[in-house]
């Protein structure tokens, strides 16, 4: 499942997004906002998509949009198991997937057209992990985690 959330600078962009996947044919829940509201706050929507994500984060993936991409990133790699990276083109997007695993994608409501969006969500989507010493670099990373998260 992929999960989606969205505040107000990342809204529109989420709806274009929604459509999209739909016509990839991809399974996905929207978790907000489900209205445009100026004064909501991307906390909320990175925390429902994080704490989705987490609940099963090798089968789960979220798609976030704020306007930097930065902060709802942020909020969502406070669950366990959620890997959040920031992408700002297709190589970064491979890359995220190829070396970190990355299971949510965070994207800018600000910076980003909808062509642009769409290339990096396929290229997100489409990459799978390549394993080896990377395998090794996330276990460390998760006994981080279950150190200082208890």
């Amino acid at each position: 499942m992929i999960y989606l959330g969205a505040d107000h600078a990342g809204f529109k962009l989420k709806v274009k997004i929604k459509k999209y996947l739909t016509e990839l044919k991809y399974e996905f829940k929207d978790l907000g906002a489900l209205e445009l509201d100026k004064k909501d706050d991307y906390p909320d929507f990175g925390a429902k998509v994080g704490a989705a994500v987490s609940k099963n984060p090798k089968a789960n993936k979220g798609i976030l949009v704020c306007g930097s991409a930065e902060g709802i990133g942020m909020v969502a790699n406070k669950f366990r198991g959620v890997r959040a990276a920031v992408v700002y083109d297709e190589e970064s997007a491979k890359k995220s997937r190829e070396h970190n695993d990355a299971n949510v994608l965070s994207i800018s409501g600000w910076n980003l057209s909808e062509t642009k969006a769409r290339k990096i969500i396929k290229t997100w989507l489409q990459t799978k992990f390549s394993g080896g010493r990377h395998a090794r670099r996330l276990e460390k990373i998760a006994q981080i985690e279950k150190d200082n998260f208890k």
